[in-house]
C-alpha cells in the first residue's frame, strides 16, 4: 500500500468523523442557542431548562439520522477492508 493511498483513507475517515459529529451536534447547538436567548430574555437561570431540550434534540437526531449514519459507516468500513484486501492479494 502506497503512502498516498493511506493518506487518502485517513482523509476519508476524518471527513466521515466530522460529518457524523456535526450531524449530531449542530441541532443540539441550535436548540441550546434558542434556549439561552429565551433564558436571557426572561432572566430564568434554571440549569435543567437548558439541558433537557438539548438532550431530547440529540436523541431525536440520533433516531432520525442513525440509519443514514450507520450506512455511511458500513460503506466506509467495506471500502477500507476492500482496499486492504487488494493490497494483501
Amino acid at each position: 500500500m502506497s503512502p498516498d493511498m493511506m493518506v487518502q483513507l485517513l482523509g476519508e475517515g476524518f471527513l466521515l468523523i466530522v460529518l457524523m459529529v456535526s450531524v449530531l451536534i449542530v441541532p443540539s447547538l441550535v436548540v441550546g442557542l434558542v434556549v439561552s436567548v429565551f433564558q436571557a430574555a426572561t432572566q430564568i437561570n434554571e440549569q435543567t431548562l437548558s439541558f433537557l431540550p438539548r438532550l431530547l434534540t440529540t436523541l431525536v437526531t440520533v433516531m432520525a439520522a442513525g440509519p443514514w449514519l450507520l450506512a455511511r459507516l458500513i460503506e466506509f468500513t467495506r471500502h477500507v477492508t476492500d482496499t486492504f484486501a487488494l493490497v494483501l492479494a
